[in-house]
């Protein structure tokens, strides 16, 4: 490593790529939501359940705010500008989602504000970033077992896994 350099050992160059897997197991899918609901980790539970259910990348669901979320009802389209292509993007709610967007808003601090982050940092104001998002991916594969390459994209490849294997769909 050249002196005076600012990368670390474990940080790749800057423009390499990283891969990362999917959960390909649902029991894996399953035993990380019980782990956060166990744990009351609501923001967690619902950050992983909306990104294994809508395939946004984490960049897109850290920009959704309370304004944009509060009022959806399972089937109903959440709409988001991609902040990598600026396209426009829809994605149907399930359950599932519903279920975990409810439970975080029913103990989210600032619910009330419609322009507050629907992600909130614990140590500073405003969202939670992709780098915080991929170790907290990181960590609850880590603490179920699974051994690989996993971070924040692994929730939206997880999304297209599941769509592929389990409703033999092609991707859009």
């Amino acid at each position: 490593m050249p002196r005076g350099s600012t990368q670390t050992r474990n940080h790749p160059r800057k423009g390499a790529s990283i891969k990362v897997e999917p959960i390909r197991e649902p029991d894996a899918i399953a035993e990380i939501k019980r782990n956060l609901i166990d744990a009351e980790k609501w923001r967690d539970y619902c950050l992983f359940t909306l990104g294994i259910n809508t395939a946004y990348r984490a960049s897109d669901l850290l920009g959704l705010t309370i304004g944009q979320v509060a009022h959806l009802r399972p089937g109903d389209l959440l709409e988001i500008k991609e902040k990598k292509t600026g396209k426009h993007r829809a994605a149907t709610l399930n359950h599932a989602a519903h279920v975990a967007l409810d439970d975080w808003l029913r103990v989210y601090p600032r619910r009330g504000e419609a322009g507050a982050p629907l992600f909130l940092s614990c140590r500073r104001a405003g969202p939670l970033g992709v780098s915080t998002v991929n170790r907290m991916v990181k960590t609850w594969c880590r603490e179920i077992g699974l051994h690989g390459r996993y971070g924040s994209h692994s929730l939206r490849k997880t999304w297209g896994y599941h769509q592929r294997k389990r409703n033999d769909a092609a991707l859009p």
